[in-house]
């Protein structure tokens, strides 16, 4: 995998415990164009401390053009910020 860091637009809903579950994500490709990657599954997630940044990484599963592809989120606790990890 590949170490991205690439900011992307993501719906989630949260639990009761205000912990964040990703849904589907929306990031612009190398053609300018907006593509929308459905998360088929939530292999494992963990919190990390990164900087003094509290960070939740999520390795996840889903099928890009035809192929299932794994890959990792992270999610900033901070800022609520998304960003597309490793590809």
């Amino acid at each position: 995998m590949k170490v991205l860091m690439k900011p992307i637009e993501m719906i989630a809903w949260f639990t009761k415990d205000k912990k964040p579950i990703p849904l589907r994500y929306r990031i612009i490709d190398e053609n300018n164009t907006y593509k929308v990657i459905k998360v088929d599954r939530v292999l494992f997630a963990e919190e990390e401390k990164l900087a003094g940044n509290r960070m939740i990484v999520y390795r996840c599963e889903s099928k890009i053009n035809n192929l299932r592809r794994i890959y990792e989120l992270k999610y900033e606790i901070d800022s609520c910020s998304w960003f597309l990890y490793k590809f």
